[in-house]
């Protein structure tokens, strides 16, 4: 005979469980409808770098089953891009239950700006970072260098780029995290901001290219998400009430 608490332990697995199947079927459904798509995909993720490459140049397949291999890896996480929003509201439906109703007010906010941060961050790196960082690279190369990349090494690079940009834009939100918590405050952060602007272009060094122009690029945005989470803590803080103090200790 199950105890109370092994029950509700239980239940909690089943829910967890659910969840889980449910965001397994919803990425395979997305990716069995972009499969068929998976060429034009690649091709549209490439287009900053081969719109930059010398005339009659193009990339390359060092590997046999490299042609197919990359568009089918770049389709999986594209796949999983899309179905991102279904996977954090199984994630959400989980965890709500176990919250306040003012927690919820405040926590499901910030997870929806979480999404749309991450999708701003990777288009941020394709429309505005990639243009400049293969201009710069592709014009840099010695005269008698081909530049002609290979198709699975450009896949890499440009997905741990995207997943820097879709972190690093998770700054206003972390940050609001750190402070509703009572870890940091505002005014603290204030005082620390030239140590954290120092601190942005750092992270653009490590999470960038090694030229200053892409880690500019992602340490300003980084800098002035930061400001915005400074701005938006204002709502989300409270600040203690001195009298509620007082009478909580008469």
């Amino acid at each position: 005979m199950l105890t109370h608490s092994e029950s509700d332990f239980i239940s909690h697995l089943y829910a967890l469980r659910t969840c889980v199947i449910k965001s397994l079927l919803a990425l395979v459904v997305v990716f069995l409808a972009l499969i068929y798509f998976s060429n034009d995909l690649y091709h549209f993720v490439a287009k900053p770098l081969i719109n930059e490459l010398p005339t009659n140049t193009s990339l390359q397949a060092i590997g046999v089953a490299s042609p197919w291999l990359a568009p089918i890896k770049l389709t999986f996480m594209v796949s999983l891009f899309v179905a991102m929003p279904y996977i954090l509201y199984q994630f959400w439906s989980f965890i709500a239950p176990a919250l306040y109703k003012k927690e919820k007010k405040k926590l499901l906010p910030l997870l929806c700006a979480s999404i749309i941060l991450f999708y701003l961050g990777i288009f941020f790196a394709y429309f505005i970072l990639f243009p400049v960082i293969f201009s710069f690279f592709t014009h840099s190369a010695p005269a008698d260098v081909l530049v002609s990349p290979d198709i699975n090494q450009y896949l890499s690079f440009v997905l741990t780029i995207f997943f820097a940009f879709g972190l690093a834009f998770q700054i206003p939100v972390f940050t609001l995290l750190l402070c509703m918590s009572g870890v940091v405050s505002p005014e603290s952060l204030k005082a620390k901001r030239p140590y954290i602007f120092v601190g942005a272009f750092v992270l653009g060094m490590l999470l960038t290219p090694p030229d200053i122009f892409s880690q500019t690029l992602l340490a300003v945005p980084m800098y002035l998400l930061f400001e915005l989470a400074l701005f938006l803590s204002r709502f989300y803080v409270q600040k203690p009430n001195p009298d509620e103090d007082t009478v909580q200790k008469n």
